[in-house]
């Protein structure tokens, strides 16, 4: 897939301060975007972001070759080879930064956020420390990718308490992760599937803080044809409306000109369709679901192809994005699935045998999410873990809720004298 990128990057002094401590780097031949606003007294700022830019983009441009592969079908690297590097990268920063400011007087205590998209084929990876953020604006809407490290972020996710008591604290804008402020950074990541038309934003708090109570208006701003004069208009909008920070903005431009691939966006919008009727994952906002999102695969099965085998012990979730398949125990046909079903998805949280067999009936395409990439998300995504492990919860009650129906109608059936099991219980989805 041929993809076009059209950026633009300016920062700006804004109304209030003495100095500019943000940076940014704009790199076409890497296709890397890197925002980075400074924090600490006297210059201490400039030269935390500054150093930041520099290290993580230095970190990058020596993985070239790794790019490269990832590209070619014939290499094993995969994604979480990008994502390693660039967290590597992020945390090489914060050495850096946290060493000069250790050497240099004037520098103690500085650090810097950062936020960064590498684009790479049909793939931003993108990571964030801090609280400068990065948006998508897809179909007209905007969504913010990135989550701040801020107190009232930590407070209200974690549930210590709620978002009016957080709100009269006044410690809404300090933020709990920095480049520099210690050795490592703990940076979060994410990888978003780009389609034609995406536009993406990198920003300072300068410049998304004025847009808080209307983000539509930024997205009205981001779409913008020229993307030189988006990303004016959206400065301009903010010193206008005081100007309090230094504000920088980048806005990225995805096409595929003539000929975008359809059938590639088809799936993709299916997938985040099918994915987001689930009872397991009906209750995350969007950039969660974007996070499950970037473990999902596709695979293709032949008719009477074996997508599970009874017995087998299974790691697995799938889900039917086109075609239909049959569901066996021993040589009995006990359920027929098509577009949208699911199942396995017990196998995401324990290794127990598949409880029945589904065979492929014709070509068949499936969505699906491994054991060991579904842990990591949870390891990362602490707030997102809660909210799929209550959701689990969920699914267990209900089958727990349909067995004890099942068995009632046993009872009721077994006490008339029928002996017709068929009759007597619904089929349950293989596990």
């Amino acid at each position: 897939m041929a993809i076009e990128i059209k950026f633009c990057g300016l920062t700006d002094i804004g109304r209030m301060r003495p100095g500019n401590e943000d940076n940014f780097l704009a790199d076409p031949r890497l296709d890397l975007f890197v925002v980075c606003d400074g924090m600490g007294g006297h210059a201490a700022g400039e030269v935390a972001s500054k150093i930041a830019v520099q290290v993580f983009h230095n970190e990058i441009w020596k993985e070239q070759d790794l790019l490269s592969r990832y590209l070619d079908e014939n290499e094993s690297t995969n994604k979480m080879d990008l994502i390693n590097l660039m967290s590597f990268a992020a945390n090489r920063a914060s050495s850096e930064v946290h060493a000069e400011s250790l050497k240099n007087p004037d520098c103690s205590g500085m650090g810097t956020t950062l936020v960064a998209i590498l684009i790479v084929g049909a793939e931003a990876f993108i990571l964030n420390v801090g609280d400068s953020r990065a948006y998508i604006l897809r179909n007209a809407s905007l969504e913010q990718l990135t989550t701040d490290h801020t107190v009232y972020n930590e407070l209200v996710s974690s549930g210590q308490l709620a978002q009016e008591h957080a709100e009269q604290l006044g410690l809404g804008n300090s933020i709990t992760r920095a480049i520099g402020t210690f050795e490592h950074a703990k940076p979060e990541t994410l990888i978003v599937d780009l389609l034609d038309g995406d536009r993406f934003l990198l920003c300072s708090d300068g410049l998304s803080h004025y847009f808080e109570e209307e983000p539509e208006m930024l997205g009205e701003i981001l779409a913008i044809t020229n993307v030189d004069q988006a990303v004016q208009t959206m400065i301009d909008a903010a010193n206008d409306a005081g100007g309090g920070d230094n504000i920088t903005a980048i806005a990225i431009s995805i096409s595929e000109g003539d000929h975008p691939d359809e059938e590639r966006a088809r799936t993709l919008q299916l997938k985040h369709d099918l994915l987001s009727k689930m009872a397991l994952f009906n209750q995350l906002d969007e950039r969660e679901l974007l996070h499950v999102l970037q473990i999902t695969a596709v695979i293709n099965f032949q008719d009477g192809e074996s997508v599970i085998n009874e017995g087998e012990e299974g790691d697995s979730l799938f889900v039917i994005l086109d075609g239909q398949a049959s569901v066996r125990k021993g040589n009995n046909e006990i359920a027929q699935l098509t577009v949208g079903d699911h199942f396995g998805e017990m196998a995401l949280v324990r290794g127990e045998p598949r409880s029945a067999s589904v065979i492929s009936k014709g070509a068949t395409e499936l969505m699906v999410i491994r054991r060991a990439e579904f842990f990591e998300i949870l390891r990362q995504e602490h707030q997102l873990a809660v909210k799929l492990l209550w959701q689990f919860l969920g699914v267990i009650s209900n089958r727990f809720a349909n067995t004890n129906t099942e068995l009632d109608k046993a009872k009721e059936a077994l006490s008339a004298g029928n002996a017709d099991w068929q009759q007597i219980f619904n089929p349950e989805e293989p596990s």
